[in-house]
């Protein structure tokens, strides 16, 4: 038998974030206490009204296929979402649903870049996007950016990473792994200079956006002149605890709604018919519904930058929003402790893994190598004993 595989898939990384929770769970089935804080998923349940809307459309048998780009009324429920909280306006026809954000993005890049495109990506940036642009065969063109600037990128740095070969520009705010947010005056600046570039298509992924701690969120579609470039994404997965329901959307100009659509008849058709009734729940639902876990969050970020704060060596910027620390522990890069030395933040993580027995991720995956992410989705409780033990295992190197 020829177990060839193809030169797309022997191409692809692994997820680093599923690598690190696959190690833990590996870890954990040998019986060891391995505290995981790799993976980016709220530790809070889907709310009641949200699993109520969807025992409802079991009732009411919701159980055939669906539109290829959703069904109306979630569009529709999209639609004056876009317009309620970021006074966007998307028609349902400039909306797609998907199988979570990721799929999202998936379609946008199949559906737009050729080989040979550019994708500028202001890192740090989210793991996967390096490979959808991979699985499109376009090129990716890493901007890069530091603690010291709150891993946020200018215009002048974007300006300067614009060839006539750049398609598009990815971004995310808030950004996972920085937590960094970008301001309404920020994004005006980067939408002043790519207006002057009509074919470069900006996409906006505005995931984290109800998980902010700076009171209100800014979309770069906002500004007329740019909005006919822009693509925002979103979903329901972080903002309203609904991972596992895998509902993600666009809005963009309706020549690219239309490609995504026409993309995703061909790969997934229309996603699942319940998760489609419990978003419209969720996005009928004004955002002060998941307030307490916003709360709860910036809680915990507190408590976690003042226990960073304590670990010799690591320098730290205050998330905006997400709920992510993304410290620079290159003062640990030399480092040694028996047979193993620290050359990176990927054999920091492993070291980490291995003699703390806690699973962050490699800033490699996100473009800051220097860096390493860790998640704050957790009990306070179980916050304070992983940072006890990063810690203690970090003051063994010299």
């Amino acid at each position: 038998m020829n177990k060839t595989l193809s030169n797309r898939i022997n191409n692809l990384s692994e997820s680093q974030t599923l690598a690190m929770a696959r190690l833990s769970r590996e870890l954990q089935a040998e019986g060891k206490d391995v505290i995981s804080l790799s993976i980016g998923e709220p530790d809070f349940n889907t709310p009641d009204f949200i699993k109520d809307a969807a025992k409802k459309a079991l009732d009411e048998n919701y159980t055939h296929y669906t539109p290829v780009p959703g069904y109306l009324e979630l569009r529709q429920a999209i639609s004056k979402k876009f317009k309620r909280d970021n006074k966007l306006d998307y028609s349902p026809e400039q909306i797609v649903v998907s199988t979570g954000a990721k799929h999202s993005l998936t379609n946008l890049a199949l559906s737009i870049l050729n080989p040979g495109d550019e994708v500028i990506l202001l890192a740090p940036y989210w793991v996967s996007y390096i490979e959808m642009i991979k699985i499109a065969e376009a090129t990716p063109v890493l901007i890069s950016s530091s603690i010291s600037t709150d891993f946020k990128v200018t215009p002048a740095q974007i300006k300067a990473a614009i060839t006539p070969k750049t398609r598009m520009l990815w971004f995310s705010s808030p950004c996972n792994p920085s937590g960094s947010v970008y301001t309404k005056e920020e994004l005006f600046e980067i939408a002043q200079l790519l207006k002057n570039y009509p074919d470069i298509i900006i996409v906006s992924d505005e995931i984290y956006e109800h998980i902010n701690f700076i009171g209100k969120h800014e979309s770069i579609a906002q500004f007329d002149f740019i909005n006919e470039q822009v693509v925002t994404i979103n979903g329901v997965s972080k903002g309203f605890a609904m991972t596992g329901w895998r509902i993600g959307y666009i809005g963009a100009p309706k020549w690219i709604a239309d490609a995504c659509t026409k993309m995703q008849g061909q790969f997934t058709s229309g996603t699942c018919s319940i998760a489609q009734k419990a978003a419209q729940a969720a996005l009928e639902a004004d955002a002060s519904v998941v307030s307490e876990m916003v709360i709860a969050f910036e809680k915990r970020r507190n408590l976690v930058f003042s226990l960073l704060s304590e670990i010799p060596g690591l320098v730290l910027n205050e998330p905006k929003g997400a709920f992510y620390f993304f410290p620079d522990v290159s003062a640990y890069f030399g480092k040694s402790y028996k047979n193993t030395t620290i050359t990176n933040s990927s054999d920091l993580c492993m070291f980490l893994l291995n003699e703390g027995l806690i699973a962050l991720v490699s800033g490699d995956a996100f473009g800051n190598p220097e860096c390493l992410r860790l998640s704050y989705a957790a009990s306070e409780e179980v916050l304070t004993e992983a940072i006890k033990r990063m810690k203690n295992t970090l003051a063994l190197l010299c």
